[in-house]
């Protein structure tokens, strides 16, 4: 989508102008101009016929002037606007776009400012949620005559030329886009993105945006010893891969950050089989590796001044006489032995050798995002992220992203007392399942035990990796959880270096 700077009185070939409609527009600035485009009857309508309430739309048609047609967005009292009902705003413009197949589009820019709320914001997330809102993932329908139309142009039109709302809005095109290419990720069936098909994507995002890469096969798997996602992996007849990008900001990749994601493509449960209407679905269960890569592909267009490395172990859960058993004890890549009590708790396994692979490669600090248990939509619903810290600092830097990006984390404790359940075994070191009760805090304790000393943030999306129906940010399915906040963290990163 090419991005454009215009003064109001350009033409900007846009199809439509988005207008913030709030109460008192007149105070707007550019308002007497803008509404010369109506012939006078602006006024009459304000006052009759559009509406004020916030986040509605309704489309008018221009009197005069090159665009044809302007979608009003309800702000309310645009004194009171924040950026999350901004961001929010501009998501439901862009499915409005979409279903009216538009190409060019223009924003209104001072329609939107607010005392808190600047050009620069205006222009991010103007770009960042319409790329998001009119997103739809291309089916696999062969009797459907629906054509998608693609946003060509954005051109946002200011009275007067300000530095870097074109660059914002750029970088806010970036942050829509890669979550989108998230989502795609995640609803794609796992019959077609399967470990290996996982790993070429990686390949190709390494190859565009110059990432070292390696993606191992599973022979070198195998030698690195990493006994804990080939158990996970054993009941299945595609080879697992373990994928890793660095993006070196220095020659020496001092100090880099660890992005660490669950890629298991479908999860059958194993043995411990899931019901019927659990396992619908579980083509998502690889959204903290769509969210990683999300992200490293952010990184890969802003290219931040921080050391970032990318760690993700793929592969399938399945069933067969060669899948791993309830009471095996295997040997992870760091050594320690766990005792299998659930094979559905697979995917803190995967994470636990590659948490464990990440500090090899040099990891500092450790992220880790996975669709991991179904216990945090028990304690805290489909709309939060939970996670898990083991340090404070680290966690605040992150929550300054996570309110940033507007994705809601709630972090959840991880007491001495958890830590024992999970190193309760008669057999071997730890057990992969100490019970129910506290399901989340277990699955990522688990994975705590493989971070070690080492700063480490677990965070489980297994609520918010999908939405079950149409959002204001998009459609029914994947979401793209956590690409932007983890983006963000990186930014912060850099800049506190």
């Amino acid at each position: 989508m090419q991005i454009k700077l215009q003064q109001h009185s350009q033409d900007s070939g846009a199809e439509i102008l988005i207008v913030g409609l709030s109460r008192h527009p007149e105070n707007c600035k550019g308002w007497s101009g803008f509404a010369e485009r109506f012939d006078g009857k602006l006024e009459s309508w304000v006052k009759q016929d559009l509406s004020f309430d916030l986040k509605s739309l309704i489309t008018y048609p221009t009197l005069s002037g090159s665009i044809p047609r302007v979608l009003f967005v309800g702000l309310n009292d645009r004194k009171k606007l924040t950026e999350e009902d901004l961001r929010s705003c501009f998501g439901l413009a862009g499915k409005e776009l979409a279903k009216k197949k538009i190409k060019h589009a223009a924003v209104y820019m001072e329609s939107f400012e607010n005392d808190r709320i600047t050009a620069e914001d205006v222009a991010f997330l103007a770009a960042e949620g319409i790329t998001m809102g009119s997103y739809s993932f291309d089916d696999y329908k062969t009797t459907s005559n629906e054509t998608q139309v693609d946003l060509e142009s954005l051109t946002f039109l200011v009275e007067e030329a300000l530095e870097d709302v074109e660059s914002a809005a750029i970088v806010g095109s970036v942050f829509g886009q890669s979550v989108n290419e998230a989502r795609t990720l995640v609803n794609m069936p796992a019959n077609i993105l399967t470990a290996t098909a996982m790993g070429e994507y990686a390949r190709e995002l390494g190859e565009t945006y110059g990432f070292e890469t390696d993606i191992l096969g599973k022979a070198e798997i195998e030698e690195l010893g990493m006994g804990a996602i080939l158990a996970v992996n054993q009941g299945s007849i595609e080879e697992p891969r373990v994928i890793v990008l660095k993006y070196k900001a220095t020659e020496g990749f001092e100090d880099p950050l660890a992005l660490v994601g669950k890629g298991v493509t479908f999860d059958t449960g194993g043995y411990s089989i899931k019901p019927k209407d659990g396992i619908v679905g579980m083509k998502g269960d690889m959204g903290g590796a769509a969210a990683v890569l999300g992200a490293m592909r952010i990184i890969g267009e802003l290219q931040p001044e921080k050391n970032v490395l990318a760690v993700i172990a793929a592969t399938d859960n399945m069933i067969s006489g060669n899948a791993f058993k309830p009471d095996d004890v295997i040997t992870s890549m760091s050594g320690k032995t766990i005792e299998i009590l659930n094979t559905d708790a697979e995917g803190r396994l995967v994470l636990a050798d590659s948490v464990s692979y990440a500090k090899q490669l040099g990891a500092t600090r450790i992220v880790d995002v996975a669709t991991l248990t179904g216990g945090v939509i028990v304690a805290l619903g489909k709309d939060k992220t939970g996670a898990l810290t083991n340090d404070e600092a680290f966690f605040e830097t992150f929550l300054e992203a996570s309110l940033e990006s507007g994705e809601f984390v709630w972090r959840l404790p991880l007491t001495e007392s958890d830590k024992k359940r999970i190193r309760k075994s008669n057999v071997a070191d730890l057990n992969n399942s100490p019970g129910r009760d506290g399901h989340m805090i277990f699955g990522g304790g688990f994975v705590g035990e493989f971070a070690g000393d080492t700063p480490w943030i677990h965070l489980d999306i297994a609520g918010t990796s999908d939405a079950e129906g149409p959002h204001d940010l998009g459609p029914k399915g994947g979401t793209g959880a956590m690409v932007r906040t983890l983006a963000m963290l990186i930014e912060k990163m850099a800049d506190e270096q």
